[in-house]
């Protein structure tokens, strides 16, 4: 009973104590260097161009019309779609997002995969061939097996536009005139780290992906053919092959886009049409490494273009030769890797944790509601996987990785302490049955006070019945002692 009172009391000032940080939170062996030529660094490093004169956005959407499209897109394809804005851009135009999937807006153990345009205004392809890629799919699900696996098996998150400031503008940068995609905090310098200097646009994408847990990415530029992978940029500032710790992953991901290109594996500026983004040459402040390192997510950088902003008779075109490529991009999260689920053996239920391969110093954690993970990783090769709860006992296996995927739940037995009773799991509260996440959406509830109330009136009642007891003991030892029970 004293256990008991004091743990009630501990929960009721542990609560108080911390209810306002409840309430205000919100939710990381390479290649040689790399060996290319000057002549190929990166047409894009500029700050600004020159203003393009209207003409060039002739038979392009305006935001106008992208919005009415996405729209008229719900509308059309309202089984398998939703949308939703994460934001607005600097002049206040909605961030929209088409999501796909047969159960648009709910969450299931699969993963999920986004695709963002635009992110520099004056590289419109990438908008245009997302609304088709999103159309396409619509019209085909149950036609096309690849279509039907996309809506069955992923959730597919589309941001069509992520700077349509710039677009309007027809400039590089957002209205601000600032590089979105130098606007993320940086690994390797103390950059963009003060959250009130960000860009709107910047701030809805890092929300975004720390809502949704995005297996992998990918973000469309133009002015160059390559697929690019981390790391951007390198700690001495030179260029150089950089490699993160998945590198035979991200080749792998970045070949599978290559390949089903028309013809950018045939690149003669970088071999297979790939490329490490440090050998390239060095950027701080990206999109792609910050994804990787803060949301878990394996992210992309496809140049699809070599025009920057062409002629919008040329968009055919290019959705010919990328809709392969975007296609199996997204089905390589169901195609490859390994995937499953953590389970307790006590009581069944999912837990929440952690997935690590030997080897590869990159953490991946599994999705809250179903404990479940999707660690991409590059076939054909022998992995050791190990799936890690805090308070139960982390278990290994050993797997051969061919072309196909392959799932592996994991069932893990609680920890027990010398004295036989159950280590408490991190991921668990046994509080009515609450998990960690259930315990912080308790107290973050509206009727806090009301539980509080209780708890107190709990406690109260407990300090009279341990009187009670006390006054019992004492009258007991006025007639000595009574025989055991045997309980």
């Amino acid at each position: 009973m004293e256990l008991n009172l004091s743990f009630l009391f501990f929960v009721f000032f542990i609560s108080l104590s911390f209810s306002p940080f409840l309430h205000s939170a919100s939710v990381p062996s390479g290649l040689e260097n790399g060996s290319y030529s000057n002549s190929h660094s990166r047409r894009l490093f500029v700050k600004s161009q020159p203003q393009k004169s209207a003409d060039v956005a002739k038979g392009y959407m305006t935001n106008s019309e992208l919005e009415a499209a996405i729209m008229a897109f719900g509308k059309r394809c309202s089984n398998i779609s939703r949308i939703y804005s994460i934001g607005t851009s600097v002049n206040g135009v909605p961030l929209w997002v088409i999501e796909i999937s047969d159960k648009p807006g709910q969450e299931e153990a699969e993963p999920a995969f986004k695709y963002i345009g635009n992110i520099h205004g004056d590289e419109p392809v990438g908008r245009e061939l997302l609304m088709l890629l999103a159309n396409w799919i619509c019209d085909n699900y149950l036609k096309d097996p690849s279509a039907t696996l996309v809506v069955e098996s992923v959730h597919l998150h589309i941001l069509p536009s992520m700077n349509p400031d710039g677009f309007s503008l027809k400039q590089r940068g957002n209205a601000n005139n600032i590089d979105l995609n130098r606007d993320f905090p940086d690994q390797f310098f103390p950059m963009n780290d003060d959250a009130f200097g960000r860009q709107p646009e910047t701030t809805a994408i890092m929300r975004w992906s720390r809502e949704i847990h995005f297996t992998a990415s990918a973000s469309l530029h133009g002015g160059a053919l390559v697929a690019n992978y981390p790391w951007d940029g390198t700690q001495d500032k030179r260029r150089n092959y950089y490699a993160c710790p998945d590198d035979d992953t991200f080749r792998f991901l970045a070949s599978v886009y290559s390949r089903f290109h028309h013809n950018m594996s045939l690149s003669d500026e970088f071999q297979g049409g790939i490329t490490n983004g440090a050998s390239w040459y060095p950027i701080y402040g990206g999109m792609q490494d910050w994804n990787y390192i803060h949301a878990g997510s394996f992210e992309l950088t496809l140049e699809i273009s070599d025009n920057k902003w062409p002629p919008a008779n040329e968009l055919a075109t290019l959705w010919n030769y990328n809709r392969r490529s975007m296609l199996n991009l997204v089905l390589s999260l169901v195609q490859t890797g390994v995937h499953g689920r953590i389970f307790s053996s006590d009581s069944g239920r999912p837990l929440p944790g952690f997935i690590t391969v030997e080897g590869i110093n990159y953490t991946v954690k599994t999705r809250r509601v179903f404990a479940d993970y999707h660690r991409l990783l590059a076939p054909g090769g022998r992995y050791i996987v190990m799936a890690t709860v805090p308070g139960y006992r982390s278990k290994t296996t050993h797997i051969w990785l061919e072309e196909a995927a392959t799932t592996v739940d994991f069932i893990l037995d609680p920890v027990v302490t010398p004295k036989g009773n159950l280590l408490q799991s991190a991921c668990e509260c046994n509080c009515g049955s609450l998990s960690r996440y259930g315990f912080v959406d308790f107290f973050q509830g509206g009727h806090f006070e009301v539980y509080a109330i209780l708890i107190v009136a709990l406690g109260f009642l407990c300090f009279l019945f341990q009187r009670r007891i006390k006054h019992n003991l004492s009258k007991q030892r006025q007639y000595g002692p009574k025989r055991p029970v045997a309980v």
